[in-house]
């Protein structure tokens, strides 16, 4: 998000930047679009300072409705999965039901002051669909186990193995940038 916001000339920081307790935020809101709600009012609240937040949800195409994990994308059937457990789902489904074409369709929301919150869940903000598979790439990264079996759809390499230039071309952020442009003029 950094590097594709940069054209704005914002300084960005993240949570973990600011070196002080976090709230815990409970994400249960029924849209992607009230979870970063949740979390922008909750973070602006706590420090005082121009927040945004995003939050996703998963869509698998051609699998049962009740399979489908939409906003609930670490807790299936009302348990939260940890890392090992999520990429063990995941994979699980694709080998059942073969390689998986799927779609983050993400929200955001910008808390600049009480007075001014912006909010947009748009079809731009959306990623590009890619392939779930069931054998995970050797690099994991800790919060993130999807990521090691998220294939480019055009390139069929692992997301992994791109590198930056070619992962900017598929990143999510074109909407993004749009809202950002839109907001901070």
């Amino acid at each position: 998000m950094r590097r594709r916001l940069a054209p704005l000339g914002l300084e960005i920081i993240g949570l973990k930047d600011l070196n002080t307790v976090i709230p815990d935020v409970v994400e249960d809101g029924r849209t992607s679009l009230e979870n970063a709600r949740k979390k922008a009012l909750a973070y602006y609240e706590a420090f005082q300072m121009p927040v945004f937040s995003c939050d996703s949800g998963l869509y698998i195409d051609n699998i049962p409705q009740d399979k489908q994990p939409g906003i609930h994308v670490r807790t299936i059937g009302g348990k939260y999965l940890n890392d090992d457990e999520m990429l063990a789902h995941y994979a699980g489904l694709a080998k059942e039901y073969g390689d998986l074409t799927a779609q983050y369709r993400n929200a955001i929301c910008l808390v600049l002051d009480e007075a001014h919150v912006y909010e947009a869940m748009e079809e731009s903000m959306a990623s590009e669909k890619f392939i779930i598979t069931q054998k995970p790439h050797p690099m994991r990264k800790k919060g993130f186990p999807l990521d090691s079996i998220s294939i480019d759809i055009k390139t069929g390499e692992y997301y992994y193995d791109l590198a930056g230039d070619e992962l900017d071309q598929v990143a999510v952020e074109d909407g993004f940038l749009t809202f950002f442009e839109k907001y901070l003029k």
